[in-house]
């Protein structure tokens, strides 16, 4: 009997962990927003796809592996998405990915911080992602903010690029499903 009892209490840890375990890998929903801006462009990006394990009880087994389409930029205006597209700006021919990867992540006084690697126009970067999580009853919602330097990533534009400014704010929004 006492043998039976210890199972049968071990399968029950086992089915809370199991469980625990697979609410930390989130799907992406649909209903996400990448929004940019700065001085002389604000617009946003499309395409975002990856994966996200996420616990705030377990930080160690935290990742997220994220990409955007650098094509999907949209800013409004059909000729600035045509030349943000093009060689002297995100060159989408040659880098057409945008990703994210973080491995590291740790509690900040107003949520958390994601210590990854920005990869975009072919350069990557430490770059942290400071963020917060809402848990909702179908999974959740991350909510982040980060500044891009273009420069910091090779992207110089044309002649005229000083009308665009260097520093970008990012603003993500995912909402996850478990």
């Amino acid at each position: 009997m006492v043998i039976r009892m210890l199972f049968l209490a071990g399968l029950l840890l086992l089915s809370v962990a199991m469980a625990r375990y697979q609410q930390s890998n989130y799907t992406i929903g649909q209903n996400y927003a990448i929004r940019f801006s700065g001085s002389g462009a604000e617009g946003t990006f499309r395409g975002l796809t990856g994966s996200i394990r996420f616990d705030p009880e377990d930080l160690v087994n935290a990742s997220m592996n994220v990409r955007v389409e650098a094509a999907t930029i949209a800013t409004g205006n059909n000729l600035k998405d045509k030349h943000a597209r093009g060689e002297n700006w995100f060159d989408v021919a040659e880098y057409p990915d945008i990703s994210y990867r973080a491995t590291a992540f740790a509690p900040t006084a107003s949520g958390y911080v994601a210590n990854g690697t920005l990869t975009l126009h072919g350069v990557s970067q430490r770059t942290p992602l400071p963020f917060t999580f809402t848990r909702t009853a179908d999974g959740g919602q991350f909510e982040g903010r980060m500044t891009v330097d273009r420069g910091a990533f090779g992207i110089e534009g044309p002649w005229l690029a000083f009308t665009v400014g260097d520093a970008f704010e990012v603003e993500i929004v995912v909402p996850v499903t478990d």
